[in-house]
């Protein structure tokens, strides 16, 4: 069996669901370029989006002709590239990249020092998000899943009520128990606040045999969510396939908006 915190949902038992989302939106041309074929061809049900990138304008202006559901990409860990993008606002996500990208274990601390510059740093791209999409979001996630920071989690930066990237699921045995016993204490944090889904997964590694069909078979019972990034060659190559259409037969693939359609329930 594969760990799970419990969903946090008020979803109908039994009636299981597949996320197919793509991360990164309008990073840059190319990886929205990318992320677009597959939603055409509906092997990517959502996506992420980013603010302040150099693609971020124009993907959300495609989002909004092909109604693409889209949620935050928080970012903490890449340089803005957008031009628009504020000298002020630029300076003070360089020390969180600067930071959070020096250590390993940066994002476990808390460092009082920079409380001001997450607080102005997210609440900056969460009202850019608002700006560009017309709508506060429901949605976050992070980059490098830099959400989880204790910064973010102990300052409480995300509204409570949105749907939060959970930790990735794993297999009993997979992690250390130190790993997975704070893995598991990030999600119980998450869910006294916010929605979760029942698991969630990465796309790759592809090349482990049966690994995709047992995922695909929680989401008969259970909401999954699977990460996906399609300007990695092999995820790209995948997505586009006849193969991913095979596996994921008679199961339901649809993007957030159908977890937020139900009632939240907090822990």
């Amino acid at each position: 069996m594969m760990e799970s915190i419990g969903p946090n949902m008020d979803w109908t038992p039994g009636a299981g669901l597949l996320i197919i989302n793509a991360d990164d939106w309008g990073r840059d041309n190319e990886t929205t370029d990318r992320m677009l074929e597959c939603l055409l061809r509906r092997s990517v049900s959502s996506v992420s989006a980013m603010v302040f990138m150099s693609d971020s304008e124009r993907a959300t202006q495609l989002a909004g002709e092909h109604r693409i559901d889209a949620g935050l990409h928080l970012n903490l860990t890449l340089p803005f590239s957008s031009p628009e993008c504020p000298s002020n606002l630029r300076e003070h996500q360089r020390k969180l990249v600067k930071y959070l990208r020096s250590y390993s274990i940066a994002r476990v601390l808390y460092h009082p020092g920079l409380v001001s510059c997450f607080e102005y740093v997210v609440k900056a791209q969460l009202d850019e998000y608002c700006r560009l999409y017309g709508v506060r979001a429901d949605r976050i996630d992070g980059h490098h899943h830099m959400h989880h920071c204790t910064n973010v989690l102990l300052g409480q930066l995300l509204p409570a009520g949105t749907l939060v990237r959970r930790n990735f699921s794993f297999r009993p045995g997979e992690k250390s128990a130190v790993n997975r016993l704070y893995r598991k204490a990030i999600d119980y944090t998450l869910a006294r606040r916010h929605r979760l889904v029942d698991f969630l997964f990465s796309l790759p590694p592809l090349e482990t045999v049966g690994r995709l069909e047992s995922i695909f078979s929680l989401a008969r019972g259970f909401t999954v969510e699977l990460e996906t990034h399609p300007i990695n060659a092999n995820e790209y190559s995948f997505l586009l396939s006849d193969e991913i259409f095979r596996l994921t037969s008679n199961i339901r693939i649809a993007p957030h908006s159908s977890v937020l359609s139900s009632r939240f329930v907090p822990n």
